[in-house]
């Protein structure tokens, strides 16, 4: 697709009037051609014969065959880029994130109590999704992600005092299944800020929790930090940072959005830099944008390795390559990769992971 073609989008609701909200959302863009509209899984298969489309938007609920369903059997035998569009309720989550792990590129939340206005940046999720190499192969990828090159447990990995930060958007839920089935019981002591509403964020701790060895959750204000523990940034109107001291606790702060986000990668990373120096990795995954790289690189200067997700195992290489342009990123590897190479940046100097 060139820069002067537009991206043809396939919207698939069963309500009349969601797909017009959407429709006339996506019209106010120049770069987007609406080729069509379909109101069940029957009429959008006869849709994407007949217009091709670039991209499809796909409600999470629907008769006969829900978007799930219908996005597993587009995985299947048409792969391309879908964004789905779900309640933003614990069920409505819960069905948001597998269809993350079948492929989809994003989720937005319908409107909604506290959610009003969910479509703002829906037209460049869609030019991003246009754009992306799209890895719509992620069912193989997160079902092998614990098996394929798996760290071994506790016998092979022994915890030094370093933190480990983590910033991830757009495509982290497969990349952060990836990086952290790699991780031992006793991992290091990890915090993750990912882009997601709040009861994402919930069903997400929890998801991955059940899928690592490693024990998950969301950060609570004066959590303790320390190995065999992962907290995840809860959504919604603060941000985490860490605070020093003995031990190291979680701090969930209110305050403006910091690159148009909140919780942000930036905020945790700045604070990881002030309070572990050195004593630290800074993780910057795939996402839009470019929130992450500013706090990657004072991670940085402050004597933290710093690892990048590189452009071909990334969903959208976008944070990872403000990062990487502006000198925050030390080492550039492939996503399978990431897991091992934090657990060789945190072990204790005696106990490195071959």
């Amino acid at each position: 697709m060139t820069s002067s073609e537009k991206v043809k989008v396939l919207i698939v609701d069963d309500s009349a009037t969601m797909r017009y909200m959407i429709g006339s959302i996506l019209k106010e863009d120049l770069h987007i051609e609406i080729v069509g509209m379909a109101g069940d899984a029957m009429e959008a298969r006869a849709a994407i014969k007949r217009l091709n489309p670039d991209v499809i938007t796909l409600d999470v609920e629907m008769p006969e065959m829900n978007g799930l369903e219908f996005l597993e059997k587009i995985m299947r035998l048409r792969p391309m880029p879908v964004i789905m569009v779900s309640t933003l309720t614990s069920k409505g989550a819960d069905a948001s994130l597998a269809a993350l792990e079948l492929g989809a590129f994003d989720c937005v939340g319908k409107p909604g109590m506290g959610n009003m206005n969910p479509f703002a940046d829906l037209a460049e999720k869609i030019k991003q999704a246009a754009k992306s190499k799209a890895r719509i192969a992620a069912p193989a990828n997160v079902a092998q992600a614990a098996g394929d090159g798996a760290i071994s447990p506790a016998d092979s990995f022994r915890p030094s005092s370093k933190v480990v930060a983590i910033g991830a958007s757009t495509g982290g839920v497969e990349a952060l299944i990836t990086v952290l089935s790699r991780y031992p019981q006793n991992c290091p002591p990890t915090v993750i800020t990912q882009h997601m509403p709040e009861t994402f964020t919930t069903s997400f701790a929890a998801r991955l929790d059940r899928l690592c060895s490693a024990v998950v959750s969301e950060a609570t204000d004066g959590a303790p930090i320390g190995p065999g523990q992962v907290y995840l940034a809860p959504g919604g109107n603060r941000h985490l940072e860490i605070v020093g001291g003995t031990p190291l606790r979680c701090r969930l702060r209110e305050g403006d959005t910091v690159n148009g986000h909140r919780p942000s990668v930036d905020v945790l990373f700045e604070s990881v830099a002030a309070a572990c120096g050195r004593k630290a990795a800074g993780v910057i995954l795939t996402g839009m944008g470019r929130d992450g790289a500013a706090g990657l690189l004072k991670m940085r200067n402050a004597g933290a390795s710093t690892i990048g997700q590189n452009e071909n195992t990334c969903v959208v290489y976008g944070m990872p390559r403000t990062a990487k342009e502006i000198g925050a990123v030390e080492t550039e590897l492939p996503l399978r990769r990431i897991g091992e190479e934090i657990l060789n940046c945190t072990a204790s100097r005696a106990e490195r992971v071959s």
